[in-house]
């Protein structure tokens, strides 16, 4: 009956037959992995997943983890037997006729019993009764023919009572057999519920891994679709500012057009008046009687062009005798601009290129905040770098000095006293780090390469030439900061007056500054520099606290390493 109760546990509810590779959904039921992997296939198109026990709803396909526990279960158990555990393969030893299960051993007799011959065997001392086996020979001492009896503690050996009295075990601590195996079964219990302690915390860990895997995974699709998002809004805008001045110009072209035309169409009426004129001088000219000539009525006609007042080609605006009074004309004379490239059309082109530059500007403005402003994130202090008389909060953002020892685990990677890296690293973009300080303490803020020395006051940020630093305290300093690289210092001429500072990496370009987070914000001081590794955020107090308020950065650069 307990055999058919294990193996209705050990059957999987939809093929109803023994587990073939378990694993286990988020709500604890368990499911051959072929079949429940059938079972949501069916549910992709529905856009909910379920469980196909308890009903549970998923948003998301559930990630199916092995079950371990049951899979070492399963090893042992006997699929195509049943009853197994009641017909062990060991028959009686003295059943000769026909085979009848074996009930138990016995070690004198070196004989499998079944039930009937068990109850005729002898019940002295010296039969000793086991779980029926088929090796009896190695229930028995090797040297001196005799059943296992005791345990040696000091040489951790099975031994008989000879092996105690004249054996080489003479003299050892010793216990009995079953004595000996109740001690062991302890530690392996205990063990065993450790190792089931950790296995459950690891499944823990990956559950929550591939959790933050698939968040990472929404995240960036989501960060696609705004790039997309920008960028056609982008064209959209290029392409607007496109039409709108090639339909300007299109505007000026015909405006420009139609000026010229009417001007050209003044100056041919204008050439033909004077060849007129022209034809009438030439036939006075021509004539011989001078009374004739004398005599030709003075008209206006005849006057010299030089001598008019003004004209519609561009004149100064007097008048003559022939009634043409204008002061100016259409062709761009002194009289005033007008559409043919004179003063006010270059003045209506530079208007026009000034406009087109305030719009690309305005659009480079808006792509850069959109690109580089974005909120800080989280950055994280890593533990295993912090020394062991810096205190570190449970969320990992802030530090402090005390004089207690935290005896952390000596490693490679941890400074000897009063500093602590990131745990992110940095190799190229823009980044900025928000850090809260106490102006009544001593510290340093800055950034350092993984390899800076872990040991001794060379080790601090700025005292070598793989860190660079902003340092300040009013204990020390009076409030007046300074920056520090490979152990030289430059004295900042004004004192910081509030508690925020930032510390801003251009990697590519090379430069590291620090700002002082007031209103306004003000600069402080940029370390120009060609790195040659990786950056971590560093921090030193030696008195007072460090806490990390902000992080932010124009590009997804960072990699956790530790």
């Amino acid at each position: 009956m307990a055999s058919a109760g294990l193996r209705r546990e050990l059957e999987c509810s939809i093929c109803l037959t023994l587990y073939t590779d378990p694993v286990i959904l988020r709500c604890g039921h368990n499911f051959c992995r072929v079949c429940i992997d059938q079972v949501l296939n069916t549910q992709d198109g529905s856009g909910v997943y379920s469980c196909p026990e308890c009903r549970e709803e998923f948003q998301e396909r559930p990630v199916l983890i092995r079950n371990i526990t049951l899979c070492n279960i399963l090893e042992d158990f006997p699929s195509t037997h049943p009853h197994q555990e009641e017909i062990t393969g060991i028959c009686c030893t003295y059943c000769v006729h026909s085979p009848v299960p074996a009930v138990r051993s016995c070690l004198h007799c070196e004989a499998s019993l079944c039930d009937k011959h068990l109850r005729v065997h002898s019940k002295g001392p010296e039969h000793v009764l086991t779980d029926p086996s088929t090796s009896l020979e190695t229930r028995r001492c090797s040297v001196h023919k005799k059943i296992l009896e005791y345990y040696c503690t000091e040489d951790a050996a099975c031994i008989c009572a000879s092996c105690c009295l004249i054996g080489e075990h003479k003299g050892h601590k010793v216990e009995s057999l079953d004595e000996a195996s109740e001690k062991r079964k302890t530690k392996l219990g205990n063990f065993l519920q450790k190792l089931t302690t950790k296995r459950e915390e690891a499944m823990e860990k990956v559950w929550h891994m591939e959790e933050n895997w698939r968040k990472s995974q929404e995240k960036m699709i989501e960060e696609k679709k705004r790039v997309s998002a920008l960028f056609i809004e982008i064209r959209r805008r290029v392409d607007n500012l496109e039409k709108r001045i090639l339909s300007d110009i299109s505007g000026r072209q015909e405006k420009i057009s139609l000026s010229l035309s009417d001007v050209i169409q003044k100056l041919e009426i204008k050439m033909d008046e004077l060849s007129r004129k022209m034809r009438n001088i030439e036939e006075l000219c021509n004539m011989t009687d001078p009374l004739t000539v004398l005599q030709e009525p003075d008209t206006g006609d005849l006057c010299d062009p030089e001598e008019e007042g003004g004209d519609d080609t561009g004149g100064h605006g007097g008048g003559d005798d022939t009634g043409e009074h204008d002061g100016g004309d259409d062709t761009g004379g002194h009289g005033g601009g007008d559409d043919t490239g004179g003063h006010g059309g270059g003045d209506r082109g530079e208007e026009l290129i000034s406009h087109i530059s305030h719009t690309l500007s305005a659009m480079i403005r808006d792509i850069n905040v959109t690109f580089y402003v974005q909120d800080p994130a989280d950055i994280l202090l890593a533990v295993n770098t912090a020394a062991n008389n810096l205190l570190i909060s449970d969320d990992l953002k802030t530090m402090s000095r005390i004089l207690i020892n935290q005896n952390r685990p000596k490693t490679a990677n941890r400074f000897q006293e009063d500093q602590v890296l990131s745990s992110s690293i940095f190799f190229y973009g823009r980044h900025y780090c928000d850090v809260e300080v106490s102006r009544s303490g001593v510290w340093r803020v800055g950034m350092c390469y993984p390899s800076i020395d872990r040991r001794g006051r060379q080790s601090h940020i700025g005292n070598n030439n793989k860190s660079w630093c902003l340092c300040g305290g009013r204990q020390v300093y009076n409030n007046q900061c300074s920056v520090i690289h490979d152990s030289k210092v430059i004295r900042l001429p004004h004192q910081i007056s509030s508690d925020g500072v930032r510390i801003c990496l251009d990697y590519e370009a090379g430069q590291l500054s620090f700002y002082e987070l007031c209103d306004p914000i003000r600069h402080l001081h940029t370390f120009t520099a060609a790195f040659s590794e990786p950056l971590h955020a560093a921090f030193y107090v030696h008195k007072g606290c460090i806490k990390l308020s902000g992080w932010g950065s124009r590009n997804e650069t960072s990699r956790e390493t530790y």
